[in-house]
């Protein structure tokens, strides 16, 4: 594990802390408690006091109101294991003593049908949320009980989990159902780590297996209840569900992103848990078609506005992108469990691209405002005169009415610990670069970098056993030259699978130094790609850079790249939280060449024009203005 504290961002680590401990987590509180003014009210909390008994009312909010405080528990929980805050731990016991009143005797809890009316429980899996919100419970239930040790919420959980054991299941009686919105199969994972009862196990692999079979469980519910079918005759159909067929069957990501990234990353783990290669290779298979064609630069997933889902492969439009924070929350989760699957660099590339870029671009630098869509492209007059974009914003905002991705971004960046590293038999890998100490049973390793602004990594073995241990360090997709030194000695290996394998007898004072080169340089799109043809992004290590109005003034789809590229690079401390800028040559069409018609067969002349580029995570931290990553070459 990682032993905190330790830096991340910035070289002093003030984003993380200013984004957790000092502003983001006590704001999120206040959001959830309605204290927040001009903010559109949560009344998570207050459906908890009603369904406790506490307050008369009916219930407000979404259907999966609930899952908002579980998240912020979660995210508060992971907190306190690098910023101990006794009056913190106390807002999460309230928080506790508050669920626990809710739960009613058979241990039943969701705020919905308590407030709104039992008898209706689990009448509709596909869309009410109740196993999506119970998978939420259990992962804030985990956290807080290995971070603090405290039981209390478990029990909550585990009576939960006990009553839909229940009720769902392959058994007579019982409904041969799962969730609409998937969570609760990686949740019921981690409970199974944590408990290792093998009913955790059998009901999340159950839920797995059931999935798309014939007859579709949707179909029945659906018959018997006579609910409405907002998606079964539309384009989406159930693929909006990931339910139109098996898992195992299933080739393409498709429907809404963040259901299919939970999805699949419970598959995964039930996969490397029992060791079933057929849904490790359906998990292979969706990683590919997902990765290769389906995702942005930014790591950012779900192109279209309508089903917050993915629509064909390839069709990665910039301005009309929907790209959920949470989608590119659950790609990181995803990553995650296929780097537990299989130590493979690409997995971890594509988690460090997640979340250096399309999760953190998802909230402003003071931890107050937030995107749930995460654009590539944005005109703020557009925004205002364009139906067809009236889900993108210019700025951040400062609550939603649907609030999944405010506390969702808190409880990644919180467990950021739990992404670092692995220790897989005798071998200790490191995913990402992160200032701090990582220990294993036998070995402790400080880690000292300024990493993402510079690729200088030094470890040092501060404590070892002696025994011989194996050290596995990543050798980013990005990186096209690097050093790796044990001791001053050159090492000159070939990464296999993306890393750097390293066996020795390891003693304390033993000194690893990793520098991966990390000049800016220009990406381009595959040919397949329409948005992004003819034009280039840039990237600089895990960072993918993009041009502001504030620095490059308005008009910019008029900006190209000049060749061959060049560019320079500097460190800010005082921008945007400190930043390294690039600045490139390039050029600006030169309007006064043209004229006043609308059409005409004038060739545009170019004037030379500085190019100033900010990482993409820091847009919109200034005042409103044009954005893009993409530029014509």
């Amino acid at each position: 594990m990682l032993s905190f504290p330790f830096t991340w961002m910035t070289p002093s680590g003030t984003l993380f802390a200013t984004l957790l401990s000092g502003e983001g987590i006590p704001y999120q509180w206040s959001a959830l408690n309605d204290l927040i003014p001009d903010a559109v009210p949560s009344r998570c909390v207050r459906n908890f006091r009603i369904a406790a008994g506490l307050e008369s009312g009916t219930h407000e909010g979404f259907v999966f109101q609930d899952s908002d405080l579980y998240k912020w528990i979660e995210g508060a929980a992971y907190s306190l294991s690098w910023h101990p805050d006794p009056e913190l731990e106390k807002k999460i016991d309230s928080a506790v003593s508050l669920i626990a009143a809710a739960q009613q005797p058979d241990g039943y809890l969701d705020t919905y049908y308590i407030i709104g009316g039992l008898e209706n429980r689990w009448t509709n899996l596909r869309d009410h949320h109740e196993l999506y919100c119970a998978g939420h419970l259990i992962e804030a239930a985990v956290a807080y009980f290995q971070i603090t040790g405290k039981r209390a919420l478990l029990e909550v959980a585990l009576r939960l989990v006990n009553h839909i054991d229940s009720v769902i299941g392959p058994e007579e009686g019982k409904l041969h159902g799962y969730p609409g919105h998937p969570i609760i199969e990686m949740a019921l994972m981690r409970l199974y780590d944590v408990t290792r009862d093998p009913a955790h196990l059998r009901l999340a692999k159950y839920l797995i297996d059931e999935r798309g079979r014939t007859p579709l469980f949707f179909d029945l519910e659906t018959r018997n209840y006579g609910h409405s079918t907002p998606w079964k005759s539309a384009m989406a159909g159930y693929r909006y569900y990931q339910a139109h067929e098996p898992l195992r069957e299933q080739r393409k990501a498709v429907g809404h992103a963040v259901r299919a990234v939970y999805l699949y990353s419970g598959m995964a783990d039930v996969a490397r848990e029992t060791g079933d290669a057929t849904l490790a290779e359906a998990c292979r298979r969706l990683w590919e078609n997902l990765t290769e064609h389906r995702m942005y630069v930014t790591g950012a997933i779900g192109s279209s506005e309508y089903g917050e889902g993915f629509t064909l492969d390839d069709d990665l439009p910039n301005s009309t992108i929907y790209g959920e924070t949470c989608a590119a929350i659950g790609l990181v989760f995803f990553a995650r469990r296929m780097l537990r699957l299989e130590a493979r660099g690409e997995y971890a590339d594509t988690m460090e691209r997640a979340l250096y870029n399309g999760v953190i671009s998802g909230m402003q630098l003071d931890g107050k405002r937030f995107f749930y869509v995460n654009p590539l492209e944005v005109d703020p007059a557009a925004c205002e005169e364009d139906y067809n974009l009236r889900h993108v914003k210019p700025q951040r905002q400062t609550w939603f009415g649907c609030a999944c991705c405010p506390p969702n971004i808190i409880r990644l960046l919180s467990s950021l610990e739990n992404y670092v590293s692995d220790f897989t038999g005798e071998t200790l890998f490191v995913h990402l670069y992160v200032g701090g100490e990582i220990k294993e049973e036998r070995m402790t390793l400080r880690v000292e970098t300024r990493y993402p602004w510079e690729g200088n990594v030094k470890f040092t073995v501060c404590a070892a056993e002696g025994a011989e241990r194996t050290l596995a360090l990543r050798i980013p997709g990005w990186c096209r030259g690097w050093r790796l030194a044990v001791n001053g000695t050159e090492v000159s290996q070939r990464p296999v699978n993306g890393y750097v394998y390293l066996k020795r007898q390891w003693q304390a004072g033993d000194q690893i130094d990793l520098n991966l080169d990390m000049p800016a340089f220009p990406v381009r799109a595959h040919p397949r790609v329409k948005a992004d043809a003819g034009k280039a992004a840039l990237q600089r290590g895990p960072l993918v850079y993009c041009l502001e109005e504030a620095d490059n003034g308005k008009r910019l789809h008029e900006l190209r790249h000049k060749w061959p590229f060049a560019s320079t690079e500097k460190w800010e401390p005082d921008l945007l939280g400190g930043i390294v800028s690039v600045t490139s040559e390039g050029l600006r069409d030169r309007e006064s060449d043209w004229g006043s018609g609308l059409y005409g067969e004038t060739a545009v002349g170019q004037d030379s024009a500085a190019l100033r580029w900010i990482p993409y995570y820091a847009w919109a931290n200034r005042d409103p203005g044009e954005m893009c990553v993409w530029v014509r070459t």
